[in-house]
């Protein structure tokens, strides 16, 4: 730990003092005071006759595009050379620009949009390491009914005279979490004195803070815990004393100042006094107070990342598969406008339940499921590789002798337990099985079974029989249908029971008012959840087709929901060429298909989309397990193609349940073959809905070139200062998904998605890369966000004249390293242009908050027009109390609430060159919820953050099965070396212009 370059440096005061023994200590404790010093480190055609009457041809780049200008296909346009046919586009001489250093072009751009754009990026800085997050514009939107709300926000009011105390503690030898809380509470218990009667916090690692200054700066102390433990430890690594027949380990314990600091910084960050943009919020103050509110629910509950889990809160739920469910609660402390807020959320996860290693197998795998009845079976190579994955990084226990010791499983071990041997002190070989019969008296039954091999580095086995799952270890596998359901259902809480959760929670035995921490502090929590005022959006009038004609309406159900029963997409495709392939399915099953195409093509006729009822080949029945066999798969595929002269535009897909080859489908048909697929299950067609198909009809319109729906009134007529029909702008969104928890090394896969018509902004190109494991930054950002405004350009012939960026999947602590980053790269991106400085907003997206938002009982029109047991209302969007204190955020809830309790977006603008304001950007992102081509009602978040995602999984599936292999070779990878990232296989031409993703 570093002290801290500031005046709150702590004060040097004497560290010499007397040793003397405490002699009044029954169990064995040392003090010595003096600071002794340890170096160890321990840690995504053609047309069907137009629903609209089609404008007249403009010549290009000179009459604005009319409303509802035509997405036109792309079949017949190439890409744009760099060449003087191209005025817009850089020639070979321009290459230049892309040398330039990114802080330079950076510079340059910055300098022109402080001219050009005046107020708010006047206050950013020039270089890209000063760049400063937006600033709220106003004082927050006006449009819309106003409500009252509750959010789950519980005010914490603080001293900000109180000074806090930052001690390092060094403990040796390293102990796991749980021991050194053992220790700190001996520590406070028996030398009250030398902490100056203090009750300090300790985060679990290194940390402790309190609230008085101890006596000395750098205290050494000793403590000795009753651990019963077994076996001998290295030289010198642990002390141990015999009392009354039990084993104490001894523990020497390193305290010292590092540093002390007061809250008048937050109080002044929170009150934005002198709020000039670069005033950074006091995170180690921050970070001190969150210790302190978590201390108490540390010590009685499981923690879990930010969230506690208790029996004590409804019990444990067996939800199968090895895995039980446990409910329990998120707290957080935040920065608001009404001060520090104390977000507290009802949170259940799943959790590897605390059995027998043997017994677990059973549940977990099906291949096991008899095991303990068949006690002499072994394990294929494949089973074996199964079992270790599902072990894999669990702890556990052993129960043939008394030990509190926990072990970590590495792997299996190569040999049966029946074959295998290991070498004692004294060089003798002893076979496993004679070990155990001769030290322990124990015949070990499973001997066909591998042994856990629980140390990285050297042989080390344990029998599973004799080894139990230990108890709080979160479950990082991916968990079943069914074990989601069950996780989903425990927490599908309406609105009042949440609520009401919640509240027992915050005055609760377990939650974070139930010690005397935060008082020792001078921090007072409230217990009533934060009371505000929201606003609701009105919906926006939609763009409807009408058997060639233009229908609007206004949705106008509580739930914003409408329906097509009486219309037709807004723009239409005609399938012409098309195929279906079934895999598996029982004789009745495979009977549906004749009807199912029929009812398709009448249910597609009905929204107006054309879908030929004579496909181009009969339907093809495979068996399922073809999907195992990549090559015939392949060449199936391209059977159909050929016989549609290489003209295939869709295969209906009908699985007889969901197949891991499903990747593989994905992959071939849209970066091998180049035809768009669309799948369905076998148990949907027994008993066909008129909702299952219009469902189907959406997605296939979507994906072959059409739109569902459209905005009514275009975006330049409802935000005229900033938008105008001749001036397009592209809306983009990005996401990054990350391999599974317990994947050490397969890559992360990012994706970018972008508009290419204007002003419907409805239809979306997509790309996605590979990147190094677990990396959150976009690596090869600036050449998708270039190849997007090249395709825009193709479409458009024009440049986009502002840039709406949406970036999903960003964490508080990743903002500015994403802005700095991220938004470099576009503006790299942009200067293949020459002269071409578009005007950027940068908004990060956030799902996965703990903010929800209730109707308040106490406001008359809530009583009168809905339950309260009710969720809030689609277009609820809040900008003031619980927001940021100075910075540009909002939480817009854009959908309506089946199940459970509605989650609202919070969208927080990092970066805006645009100049919006709240009422504008508001509207904007709400109207977008609209045009979601799945669906016929508002989507809960923005459509391009949405498509990324969609993208970004179809990428992530494209190297699902070769992960899969590269798993089974790879076992042993270090996440300290992850191998070299494996590109994605390119998309075909003809693909990437569609949305295959959706």
């Amino acid at each position: 730990m570093e002290h801290t370059e500031n005046s709150n440096k702590c004060n040097s005061k004497s560290t010499t003092a007397k040793i003397c023994p405490n002699n009044n200590n029954n169990n064995n404790h040392y003090i010595a005071f003096g600071f002794h010093h340890n170096t160890n480190n321990n840690q995504y055609h053609e047309t069907y006759p137009p629903l609209l009457p089609l404008p007249p041809l403009l010549p290009p780049l000179q009459l604005p595009f009319p409303q509802n200008h035509n997405f036109r296909s792309r079949t017949h346009l190439h890409k744009p050379s760099f060449n003087q046919n191209h005025p817009f586009l850089a020639t070979p001489s321009d290459f230049k620009i892309q040398q330039i250093s990114a802080s330079k072009v950076l510079q340059r751009q910055n300098d022109v949009s402080k001219q050009k754009y005046g107020r708010r990026v006047k206050a950013a800085a020039t270089t890209i390491e000063s760049l400063v997050v937006a600033r709220r514009p106003d004082s927050g939107g006006v449009e819309g009914p106003v409500i009252s709300l509750l959010a789950n926000h519980f005010l914490v009011q603080l001293d900000p005279s109180q000074r806090i105390f930052h001690y390092d503690v060094e403990i040796s030898p390293h102990p796991s979490k749980d021991i050194a809380r053992l220790i700190k509470k001996k520590l406070v218990e028996d030398h009250s004195v030398m902490l100056s009667g203090a009750l300090p916090v300790y985060d679990g690692g290194r940390t402790i803070y309190s609230p008085i200054e101890f006596q000395n700066n750098k205290i050494e102390f000793y403590i000795s815990l009753p651990i019963p433990c077994s076996g001998s430890n290295k030289s010198g690594e642990i002390v141990k004393l015999q009392k009354e027949g039990q084993q104490i380990k001894l523990f020497r314990v390193n305290i010292k100042l590092i540093s002390q600091f007061d809250g008048k910084e937050l109080k002044s960050y929170l009150n934005k006094e002198g709020d000039d943009g670069g005033s950074p919020l006091p995170q180690e103050y921050l970070h001190a107070l969150d210790v302190v509110l978590r201390e108490s629910p540390t010590e009685k509950c499981i923690t879990a990342g930010r969230s506690f889990y208790s029996s004590c809160m409804g019990g444990q739920k067996d939800i199968g598969g090895g895995a039980v469910a446990l409910r329990g609660f998120f707290q957080s402390l935040r920065p608001t406008q009404q001060g520090l807020a104390l977000n507290v959320d009802f949170s259940v996860t799943a959790f590897h339940e605390s059995i027998g290693v043997i017994t677990y197998l059973e549940k977990r795998l099906d291949f096991l499921h008899d095991i303990s009845h068949r006690k002499t079976r072994g394990l294929t190579n494949e089973e074996k590789k199964e079992v270790e994955k599902a072990l894999k990084n669990i702890r556990v226990f052993v129960c043939h002798r008394e030990t509190v010791q926990r072990y970590r499983i590495y792997s299996l071990t190569e040999e049966i337990t029946e074959n295998l041997c290991f070498q004692d002190r004294d060089g003798k070989i002893l076979r496993i099985v004679s070990y155990f019969k001769d030290h322990y008296n124990y015949d070990i039954l499973y001997r066909n079974l591998p042994c856990l091999q629980i140390s990285r580095s050297k042989p080390c086995y344990l029998p599973m029989e004799l080894c139990m799952i230990c108890e709080g270890q979160k479950f990082l596998g991916k968990l079943s249908d069914d074990q989601t359901a069950r996780i989903l259902k425990m927490g599908c809480q309406r609105p009042r029971e949440r609520k009401a959760i919640i509240d027992r929670v915050v005055t609760g035995l377990v939650g974070p008012t139930s010690g005397n921490h935060a008082s020792d502090f001078k921090l007072q929590i409230s217990k009533e959840m934060t009371q505000l005022y929201g606003r609701i959006l009105q919906p926006p009038k939609l763009k409807l087709g009408d058997r060639g004609q233009v229908r609007n309406l206004i949705p106008s159900r509580h739930d914003r929901q409408w329906n097509l029963l009486d219309s037709h997409v807004f723009e239409s495709t005609r399938v012409e060429r098309w195929a279906l392939m079934s895999f598996g399915g029982t004789s009745d099953q495979k009977s549906h298909v004749p009807k199912f195409i029929n009812q398709l093509c009448q249910r597609c006729e009905q929204l107006g989309i054309f879908l030929n009822k004579n496909t181009v080949l009969n339907p093809q029945f495979e068996p399922l397990h073809l999907l195992n066999n990549v090559k015939n798969l392949e060449s199936k595929l391209n059977k159909l193609h050929r016989a549609s002269f290489n003209n295939l535009q869709l295969v209906i897909c009908v699985m007889e349940r969901k197949h891991k080859g499903y990747a593989d489908l994905k992959r071939i048909a849209e970066t091998s073959i180049g035809i768009v697929t669309q799948c369905c299950l076998y148990p949907n067609l027994g008993k066909i809905s008129s909702q299952f198909l219009a469902n189907l009809a959406l997605k296939i319109n979507a994906k072959v070139g059409g739109c569902t729906v459209a905005l009514y009134n275009s975006l330049p007529s409802q935000i005229p200062r900033l938008f105008k029909h001749d001036g397009p702008v592209i809306f983009m969104g990005a996401d990054v998904t990350h391999p599974h928890p317990l994947d050490d090394f397969s890559p992360s896969v990012a994706a970018v998605v972008g508009s290419v018509n204007w002003p419907a902004a409805n239809k979306y190109v997509s790309r996605m890369r590979s990147q190094t494991h677990r990396q959150e930054i976009i690596q090869d950002l600036s050449a998708m966000v270039g190849e997007i405004i090249d395709d825009f350009y193709e479409e458009l012939l024009k440049l986009p004249e502002r840039i709406i960026f949406f970036r999903d999947g960003v964490s508080e602590t990743q903002f500015l390293k994403v802005l700095k980053e991220e938004l470099q790269a576009i503006r790299v991106a942009c200067s293949r242009f020459p002269g071409y400085k578009p005007p950027i907003t940068f908004v990060v997206v956030q799902k996965r908050h703990h903010t929800r938002l209730f109707p308040c009982e106490l406001d008359p029109s809530t009583t009168k027009n809905t339950l309260f047991n009710e969720n809030i209302l689609p277009g609820t969007v809040v900008d003031t109390v619980i927001t940021h204190p100075s910075e540009f955020d909002f939480y817009l809830c854009s959908h309506w609430g089946v199940k459970g309790t509605s989650r609202p977006i919070h969208y927080h603008v990092l970066w805006d060159e645009n100049q919006f304001t709240s009422d504008e950007l508001q509207k904007l992102v709400y109207n977008l919820c609209y045009t979601f081509v799945r669906c016929t009602k508002p989507i809960s978040l923005v459509p391009p953050v949405y498509y990324a995602h969609l993208a970004a999984y179809r990428g992530r599936l494209y190297l699902e099965r070769s992960d899969l292999s590269t798993l089974t070779r790879s076992s042993n990878i270090s996440r300290a070396a992850p191998p070299k990232t494996t590109p994605l296989p390119k998309l075909t031409e003809n693909i990437k212009r569609l949305m295959f993703y959706c």
